[in-house]
């Protein structure tokens, strides 16, 4: 370094006034978990979307179950490190109303627990490009339209307000389509996705396809695909439209009262 060339600083760390602005919540990313490799896979790559999106954000992952890292080692790891827990589940249910605020009650540090990440437009999003991207045609007359369905494929829950969830995403993906899409599960709920078909094909919609409502592969998606009588598309993963999603549960769970702190 000459004698004319002033020390480097960092711009995003210290405020005009000098003073460093404190480091943001860590954000982290609460997935479920699966025994099927391609689940870590596919949830890591959505973590380096979210951090492509922004950086400088600390983002770390926790698993409910059957993964490493389970949930409560990445929030002992943290220490007092405040941390903003976005789960990676697409509507509410008992991991979202039981499993995850318990987890993060046993945190070292402060935590919140943001919404679950449907339903919302940018799934509906997210379901229309990977439909797309399985075969789904740019454009139907009316005669095609009158023949074509989506069954929507979720999990599925016991949990009430999980179904309300997964049928509010079906009206907005067919508000996309231009199509009926029915929500149908894999366990815990009816009507089950053969069901769907049978019921479907009676209104005379032979040409369904299945659109994956998961955000990982898995036992369930891969069942689910499996029983597509045309085309079925592959799980939300590290689209665009999930990283921006998880960005803004984030943020919206920052904005919220302090009350809402874990």
């Amino acid at each position: 370094m000459t004698a004319s060339t002033p020390p480097r600083t960092s711009s995003r760390l210290v405020s005009p006034l000098g003073r460093r602005r404190p480091a943001p919540p860590a954000l982290v990313l609460v997935a479920h978990g699966s025994r099927d490799p391609r689940a870590l896979t596919t949830v890591r790559a959505l973590m380096d979307r979210v951090r492509a999106l922004r950086p400088g954000l600390p983002v770390r992952l926790g698993h409910i179950e059957l993964t490493a890292p389970l949930l409560p080692d990445t929030l002992a790891a943290l220490g007092d490190t405040p941390a903003v827990l976005v789960p990676l589940l697409l509507g509410r249910g008992y991991h979202v109303r039981q499993d995850i605020p318990e987890m993060a009650a046993a945190a070292p540090g402060s935590t919140r627990t943001a919404p679950p990440l449907g339903p919302h437009p940018l799934l509906a999003e997210a379901l229309h490009a990977r439909l797309t991207e399985a075969g789904w045609p740019a454009g139907l007359d009316d005669t095609a339209r009158r023949s074509t369905a989506v069954v929507l494929a979720a999990a599925g829950s016991r949990d009430p307000d999980s179904a309300a969830d997964t049928r509010r995403t079906a009206r907005l993906l067919s508000a996309r389509l231009g199509v009926p899409v029915v929500p149908a599960y894999a366990s815990a709920a009816a009507p089950t996705v053969p069901t769907a078909l049978r019921a479907l094909a009676a209104r005379g919609r032979h040409r369904v396809a299945v659109a994956s409502y998961f955000t990982a592969p898995g036992r369930f998606a891969t069942q689910c695909a499996a029983q597509a009588p045309w085309i079925a598309s592959a799980p939300l993963g590290a689209h665009d439209a999930m990283a921006h999603l998880v960005l803004r549960r984030y943020d919206q769970s920052l904005k919220a009262p302090a009350s809402a702190a874990a």
